[in-house]
């Protein structure tokens, strides 16, 4: 039996809404396990990383790191045809992040003998995680390594859960070599957080990790940030469709279905206009999960799938802002009326063309993003996650004169007069002996 919320906005309860708005993470209920893991993988390095992953994935490696062998191996085992598709979406996803490169350094004149500026700086070690489990997750690669890669990164080493054989799927190593990573470890979960936060005899300590995982791979990234940078939160895939009537019943079901095949915590929601196209959308949905192969993932998702109607645009718009979803399609005849009053959301799709999927894998946008609401403080992955920014000051005496009465003011009073006398010392102050 399919379950779903299928209600007038104005109908959902106070209990349902919550619900819906919150999506709880679960880092709390894994909290203390993870801390466990992280110490000991602190503590004892590699043999915490191999005791770990011989109990969670099954394996007992006495070397994680992937050898060029096994690059080798895997990359001449591919088809052609589908190694030039992963090397057209590296293509794409490089080419989207190039244009967001920040000029790396700038200068503006504020007043004469006052010059200031910005130097941009690359990270210079990353961590990226790419999940494995249920299903291989190449194209996290691309979207992790590349634009670390285009910022100028000096070191990026990736960590994947390996398979029960110990391998690493094959088409996750090529998106490896395409994207230019420097390393590749088979270790997932909370130890390959842990690896690369604290660093152990066989994996580097890096300065940030990125990318996507389960419950207990965020907690641990939520946990290691004394001592590495994190890009943010992430955790069950998230769709939230906007439509009208001029929406296509079987297009957005189909989008649906492709959403809760991510996982069984996946959330689907549509909020529409049009009472016709949620009860079209709602049928289509059974129809399409009887057939879909994943069906028993999507059986459990979508009793987190909601089709929800509003009387106007607007409502579906404010509605969508507070949920603040990771993806956000807009099937609507009027694109840019919904467009420009969207405030919350990691990435926008805009058009009955421009299905979540697309942006998933080749049209060149980051597929890392915010979820549970996270899309309301932070940004989907990008260039700036890979930067630094340093601002510079060039200060002639006549500038500093134009400023010295300010800032001694302003020193004196918080109570610091040596800050005031720094300035003074530099117009013939001199202390008092």
């Amino acid at each position: 039996m399919i379950i779903m919320l299928f209600k007038k906005l104005s109908d959902v309860s106070k209990a349902e809404m919550q619900g819906l708005l919150s999506r709880e993470s679960g880092l709390a209920d894994v909290g203390e396990t993870v801390s466990a893991v992280l110490a000991d993988v602190r503590e004892k390095g590699d043999a915490a990383v191999r005791e770990y992953t011989k109990k969670f994935d099954k394996v007992d490696f006495t070397d994680f790191e992937v050898s060029e062998e096994e690059f080798e191996e895997a990359i001449s085992g591919i088809d052609a045809e589908l190694l030039e598709h992963l090397k057209t979406a590296a293509s794409n996803i490089k080419a989207f992040h190039e244009a967001q490169l920040p000029e790396k350094t700038w200068f503006m004149e504020l007043k004469p003998g006052v010059v200031l500026g910005q130097k941009a700086t690359p990270l210079e070690s990353v961590g990226a995680y790419a999940p494995g489990g249920r299903a291989s997750y190449p194209s996290t690669v691309l979207m992790t390594v590349i634009p670390a890669r285009v910022a100028g990164v000096e070191q990026v080493i990736v960590c994947t859960p390996p398979r029960s054989d110990g391998s690493v799927h094959p088409l996750t190593l090529a998106a490896a070599k395409v994207a230019g990573a420097d390393r590749v470890f088979k270790l997932g979960g909370v130890q390959a957080v842990g690896a690369m936060a604290y660093g152990t005899e066989s994996v580097p300590k890096v300065d940030k990790i990125v990318g996507p995982g389960n419950v207990f791979v965020t907690a641990a990234k939520m946990q290691v940030r004394d001592v590495a940078e994190i890009d943010f939160p992430a955790g069950p895939s998230e769709v939230l469709i906007i439509a009208d009537e001029s929406a296509d019943a079987v297009m957005v079901a189909s989008d649906i279905i492709a959403q809760a095949e991510h996982d069984p915590n996946a959330v689907s929601v549509l909020v529409t206009t049009s009472e016709a196209l949620a009860k079209a959308v709602s049928e289509e949905v059974r129809v399409q999960a009887k057939q879909t192969a994943r069906g028993e993932i999507v059986k459990v998702s979508l009793e987190n799938a909601a089709i929800l109607t509003e009387s106007s645009l607007e409502k579906c718009i404010d509605f969508s802002n507070k949920f603040a979803p990771e993806h956000l399609e807009i099937i609507v005849s009027d694109e840019d009326f919904v467009l420009d009053r969207i405030k919350n959301a990691g990435s926008i799709f805009v058009g009955a063309y421009a299905p979540v999927p697309v942006g998933d894998y080749a049209s060149g946008t980051n597929h890392v993003l915010p979820t549970a609401g996270y899309a309301r403080v932070y940004s989907g992955l990008n260039i700036n996650h890979f930067m630094k920014y340093s601002t510079i000051q060039k200060i002639s005496k006549s500038g500093l004169e134009s400023l010295k009465e300010s800032v001694i003011a302003l020193a004196e009073e918080e109570g610091l007069k040596a800050h005031a006398d720094a300035i003074r010392a530099r117009f013939g102050w001199k202390p008092s002996k």
